[in-house]
């Protein structure tokens, strides 16, 4: 009696892992475009901190982002079994912010002036060569505004996870929060700390000496990381927008009930139709919430 209880409740827990690692990997597709972009912002959060202070001020960046999901966690999982029938509007909303943060990338690729933007990175080197210039005040704001980043990215996909899982037993959805949770910021900062510093790697491999085939082959692989490390960036940057109106269309498309349901490539085309669609309603409708306060602000003064 006990050694098939014993086997019952092990069947039930691989049940359950099971279901975990399943729902894990639905909700890691789902979030692909949050976390190409929390991939990229937190790599160019970075930028201008000195080479040697990269790794601890990314490892700071991991233990407030790891805060931010233990806010967050339980937040969702609060939300779930007493309101679940909020989570549908909170995945309306974070698809509406995921299509408005992809539609102000691409404004901004398309729009910003690539010498204001040189400007701006060479102020950002010049004040972390500057002797007069508080480093260490320097790396506390970088790394606040990393983590206040971190939050808005970790919430959205905190919402999305909640969203896969939320027919799920109580079990599995902490199952699925938790192990999202952990692998997003490891996975994150963990990648982050290798792109940042394969321009080091590529530098010290530039600089080998010697004339052997070892050295030259050497110098040719660091010449190769110097190139690779920002087009990298950039790229992951690109995908992350992409992945942003696919997945931020497609939470709307699916919470939606007025729009249509297609399959194959034509759901994917309307997932980015309607992303697309949403971020630039939602970037107009900011943008002139924006203009309309510093009117009442110039009116004021």
């Amino acid at each position: 009696m006990a050694g098939g209880s014993l086997l019952a409740l092990l069947d039930d827990i691989t049940t359950v892992l099971d279901d975990v690692a399943v729902l894990s990997k639905v909700a890691a597709k789902k979030s692909a475009g949050v976390l190409g972009d929390d991939l990229a912002v937190n790599a160019e959060q970075v930028a201008g901190v000195q080479a040697a202070r990269e790794l601890p001020v990314i490892w700071a960046v991991a233990k407030g982002s790891a805060i931010n999901k233990a806010i967050l966690v339980p937040a969702a999982l609060l939300i779930s079994y007493f309101v679940p029938m909020l989570i549908t509007p909170l995945m309306v909303l974070g698809g509406l912010f995921l299509c408005y943060e992809g539609c102000e990338k691409l404004s901004h690729g398309l729009l910003h002036d690539r010498a204001t933007e040189e400007a701006e990175h060479a102020v950002l080197s010049a004040a972390a060569a500057d002797p007069s210039v508080d480093l260490v005040q320097f790396e506390r704001d970088k790394i606040r505004g990393a983590i206040r980043t971190d939050f808005i990215l970790s919430a959205e996909i905190i919402v999305i996870t909640l969203g896969t899982v939320a027919t799920a037993p109580l079990g599995t959805r902490i199952g699925v929060l938790v192990t999202m949770a952990v692998l997003m910021t490891i996975g994150v900062y963990g990648f982050v700390a290798v792109i940042v510093k394969l321009d080091d790697a590529g530098a010290h491999l530039v600089n080998k000496h010697g004339a052997g085939a070892g050295h030259r082959i050497a110098r040719a692989l660091g010449r190769g990381l110097l190139l690779t490390a920002p087009r990298l960036l950039a790229s992951l940057g690109v995908v992350g927008m992409i992945a942003m109106f696919l997945v931020g269309g497609g939470i709307l498309t699916h919470s939606l009930p007025f729009l249509p349901q297609l399959a194959g490539a034509l759901a994917l085309l309307l997932d980015a139709a309607v992303g697309v669609t949403a971020g630039a309603v939602v970037l107009a409708a900011v943008l002139a919430f924006k203009r309309l306060r510093q009117r009442f602000d110039q009116r004021g003064r």
